[in-house]
């Protein structure tokens, strides 16, 4: 093949890859969208977290201190289709829920790799929902001590825990709602945006192409931000080449507070390791942390530009 040819299909090639990543849209079509919206709201909605059962009560006592809230009472469960056990508990903060674990057996595939927990209205629509949006059904739906429970995995890679309760639950809502943070590869945004959008009815509220690169540790350089909306709550989606350093892409949740540095000043104070000291970009600062048992996650302040 002569090089002008070559060159010619890199380039239309290139052109129709960037075509297919711009190949969503905020709302979709009435035909294309479940009839039912299964969500409930962002404060029945967890990031979950798993750590050793000896780091159980340090992260406990770390979190609480940082950020303010209560836990239900430790329960030791099966919370999973096989054999198996774990203390659980509920840590219920302004900013954010928490569903801790600390397995006492080894943790059965393929939990452990969820990163958040979503509360359903229904859950057989909801699993019908999240096929026709073009998720994996992960683990199919099993009863558990409260309800019933699933696991979906997003187009990317992503994977969510939804679940039902038998008794309805009633928390009150945020102080601020938390930012669950995704990272996912330029080949498979279009895919994963279209896909949960369609599933959680959200919008899209903002998509930079040149997001700062300092906010996933390349200072200089650009990347691809989306953020989303929806009765889930607040999820980024954060586009880039895998080239990240650490800790970035190891946290699961950015949390929302009034003042940062006296956020972070609580978290020393309890223990916690500050990894990427406060720093600010655009209209907030962020600082990242990591908490007793190995829980990474995102601190920001909204500060205005």
């Amino acid at each position: 093949m002569h090089r002008r040819s070559a060159l010619a299909l890199l380039t239309a090639a290139a052109a129709l890859m960037s075509a297919a990543n711009l190949a969503y849209s905020a709302s979709t079509p009435a035909s294309a969208s479940p009839a039912v919206a299964v969500a409930v709201g962002p404060q029945y909605d967890t990031t979950h977290v798993y750590v050793a059962p000896a780091d159980v009560d340090g992260f406990v006592a770390s979190f609480l201190t940082t950020f303010g809230g209560q836990s239900t009472k430790q329960v030791v469960v099966t919370v999973t289709p096989t054999p198996s056990s774990t203390t659980s508990q509920l840590l219920q903060t302004p900013v954010g829920t928490v569903s801790l674990f600390g397995f006492k057996t080894p943790i059965p595939f393929p939990f452990g790799a969820e990163r958040t927990g979503f509360l359903v209205t229904d859950m057989d629509v909801a699993i019908q929902a999240a096929r026709a949006a073009g998720a994996d059904i992960l683990v199919e739906p099993f009863p558990d001590p409260i309800g019933r429970d699933a696991v979906i995995q997003w187009p990317g890679g992503v994977n969510t825990q939804i679940y039902w309760h038998t008794t309805t639950p009633s928390y009150p809502a945020f102080h601020a709602v938390p930012e669950n943070r995704v990272y996912i590869s330029p080949l498979r945004s279009a895919a994963f945006v279209k896909s949960y959008l369609r599933f959680s009815h959200g919008n899209v509220v903002s998509d930079d192409a040149r997001a700062p690169g300092v906010e996933i540790g390349r200072a200089g350089d650009i990347y691809r931000r989306i953020r989303i909306e929806s009765a889930f709550g607040k999820l980024t989606a954060f586009v880039t080449d895998g080239h990240l350093p650490y800790p970035y892409g190891r946290e699961l949740t950015g949390y929302e507070v009034t003042n940062l540095d006296e956020t972070v000043a609580k978290a020393k104070s309890a223990g916690v390791n500050v990894l990427v000291e406060p720093y600010k970009s655009g209209d907030r600062g962020s600082a990242m942390v990591l908490f007793p048992g190995g829980y990474i996650a995102e601190i920001h302040s909204l500060t205005g530009n």
